[in-house]
Parts: C-alpha cells; structure tokens; sequence
C-alpha cells in the first residue's frame, strides 16, 4: 500500500514570545566606618550584589577621581578610601544599571574627624591704648567643631570663641591664650598672644598713632 505525500508546507511559522526586563532595585550604601578619624581606611559597599549588574559610583555628583588612595573592586561595588582627608568628605552615591534600567542610591554623606587645627588668634595687633575695648577671636580648623576656652595670664577666664574686655587698663596686659579641644578626636591645641595696654604717658605721638 503506497500511502501519498504529505504536502510541502509553505506558510511561514510565526513564533510569539515574551521580553522578560528586570528593573534594578534601588541600591543603599554600607560603611565599614560611619564617623573616620583623618588618616582611617573606610570601605563603601554598594547593595545589594545584583547579577550581571554594572557598578557607577558618585562623590558629589561626580566620578571618582583618579587617585592612589581610592581603590574599587573588580566588579566596581566596593569603593575603598585608603587615608581619609578632610578633602574625601561629601555625599557618595552608588548606581545599578542592567541594560534595561538604571537606579541610584540616596546620598551617604561621609564626615572626617580632625582636628583641632593650630589655633590663631585675631587681630594680629598686641598694643593697645588705656581705655579702648579689647575684644580677641580664636579659630583652629576642627570636625566636629572644637571646644574654645580662653586662659589669660595662667587663669581659666572664659568660654567661648571671643574674649571681650571693655575699657582695658595696663592690669589688662599679658598673655592671652586660646586653649581648642575636640571630644571626637581627643585632641587638644593651645596658642598664646601677649597684649600689652600703655597709658597716654607713654605714648609719643607716633607711637599713638600705631596702636589707635
């Protein structure tokens, strides 16, 4: 028994199908050292690990810039700041992308300890004349701001940034210290400023004018 053919097809077979796309979910950053104290090592971690994900990292809105001291990982989810300065403070932010999406994490605002600077007291001038008001500020670089206490003439006096004397007499002169301390770090600074008040009998005139 001779069975026929079976007739060739011709119509074209159309396959339908779906494009499954994974959005990326919002990433956060992990740190290994929330408060780093100048010359600390803190590591930043993008999560979470996402599979066949790219890795883009932002310091104040920019990319990393090229330097000794910042070091990614071989996947560009781990940022490491080797040394923290002052200058590595700011807000970081971590981005997934996948060739479908892209989405970034919220800032993480990192904040070195340092300091207190050596302190300097202002205005550079050290001769003044009986009877005027001396008034003297203190700053030295600090994070978190540092604690200011002023020592005049071997004396804890006041507290505070200023020192203002009203109406200063020759009991008025000596030394005026700036004594800076910051809590964070432990550290302390002390500078000192000698100010000397004259009376109008010492004063010759040029010598006035100098000190008004």
């Amino acid at each position: 028994m001779v069975f026929p053919s079976a007739p060739p097809c011709t119509q074209p077979i159309t396959w339908q199908g779906f494009l499954l796309t994974v959005e990326t979910p919002k990433p956060s950053i992990t740190s290994s050292n929330s408060k780093p104290s100048k010359a600390d090592t803190v590591t930043l971690t993008c999560e979470p690990e996402i599979k066949d994900a790219n890795y883009l990292w932002w310091i104040n809105g920019e990319s990393p810039p090229s330097s000794s001291r910042l070091q990614l990982s071989n996947d560009n989810r781990t940022l490491i700041l080797f040394s923290v300065t002052e200058k590595d403070a700011g807000h970081y932010e971590c981005e997934v992308k996948n060739p479908v999406s892209a989405s970034r994490s919220d800032p993480v605002t990192l904040k070195v300890l340092h300091g207190p600077d050596f302190p300097r007291i202002s205005p550079s001038k050290t001769v003044y004349h009986q009877g005027r008001n001396l008034r003297l500020s203190c700053f030295a670089d600090s994070n978190p701001p540092a604690e200011y206490h002023w020592i005049v003439n071997g004396m804890r006096r006041l507290k505070g940034k200023e020192v203002h004397v009203p109406r200063i007499t020759t009991k008025n002169s000596g030394l005026y210290g700036c004594f800076v301390r910051n809590s964070a770090t432990g550290k302390r600074n002390l500078v000192f400023k000698e100010i000397k008040v004259v009376d109008a009998s010492e004063c010759s005139l040029g010598f006035y004018d100098l000190i008004q």
